[in-house]
């Protein structure tokens, strides 16, 4: 159930993962254009039913997400935590969480990451390992599932760059962004993704919930991941959708989570920056 898009938790991500995931120096002319402006901070969001389709039994859902990226220097450290109670018609609750870890070198070139989702109190998924960028497009490691490994096509995109690159998409007036993304949350490599950038790059609004954000420019977008052997487009279906809207700085807000039977909104209701040790 968990997609990234950069929300959540309290602890740090370098500490969490491998010491060899310690990223290696980066040239600074291969960093990618945009991440002096990315803000390192700690968010917490609250989850709320947004609507449930009508063949759908979930009667409410609730939960929160916990975000912290932190400037490793050459890397951006992040770890989410998400946790979402579902109810139905029935009477039944279920209870799914999920920790997310991942390290990411500023060249867009490597990533490290983990994954650990649990339902009802019994583990239901684990992945972790690390994926190697090339210009022919590259490789993913999984250590878990073990000693397995997966080609990337070539343009795939890595989390933060695919961050960096939406925000300056929708800067540049642009409405749409399109290429494969590797996140570590699926055992199948990579995704397509289609981003879909509405209203334009907004001007600073005022924004009494978080004064934080209220003097930085904005886009809202919607983006739509693909299963690769489903194809983009036409009558492909996505796997899943989110829709948020991402500030200058790289804080996201106003989120809404398709999940196929449901929605879920996700408000930023806490934000702190987090001072940059490089």
């Amino acid at each position: 159930m968990i997609r990234r898009f950069l929300l959540a938790t309290v602890l740090l991500a370098a500490a969490a993962l491998p010491l060899q995931a310690q990223p290696q120096p980066v040239d600074p002319a291969q960093k990618e254009p945009g991440h002096e402006a990315m803000l390192a901070h700690r968010a917490a969001y609250r989850l709320t039913l947004d609507r449930a389709r009508d063949n759908s039994s979930v009667l409410r859902a609730e939960g929160a997400m916990l975000f912290e990226i932190v400037d490793a220097c050459e890397a951006w450290a992040s770890r989410q935590r998400f946790t979402l109670l579902i109810g139905d018609r029935d009477g039944n609750q279920i209870e799914t969480s999920s920790d997310y870890n991942t390290l990411e070198a500023k060249d867009g070139r490597a990533l490290r990451f983990s994954l650990t989702q649990i339902t009802e109190g019994a583990t239901t998924q684990r992945l972790s390992g690390e994926a190697r960028l090339t210009p022919e497009g590259g490789v993913v490691r999984y250590a878990e599932p073990a000693n397995t490994e997966e080609r990337l096509p070539p343009g795939t995109m890595l989390p933060m760059i695919h961050t960096i690159r939406a925000i300056a998409a929708a800067r540049e007036g642009r409405r749409i962004l399109v290429g494969p993304l590797f996140d570590g949350t699926s055992a199948d490599g990579a995704q397509d993704t289609t981003t879909i950038i509405s209203g334009g790059w907004l001007a600073p609004q005022a924004n009494p919930r978080v004064p934080a954000l209220a003097n930085l420019s904005s886009a809202r977008m919607r983006i739509a991941f693909f299963d690769r052997d489903q194809g983009q487009g036409g009558a492909a279906t996505p796997d899943y959708e989110v829709s948020l809207r991402y500030y200058e700085n790289g804080v996201a807000d106003e989120l809404t989570m398709d999940f196929g039977d449901f929605t879920v909104n996700g408000q930023l209701v806490e934000l702190q920056p987090l001072p940059s040790p490089c």
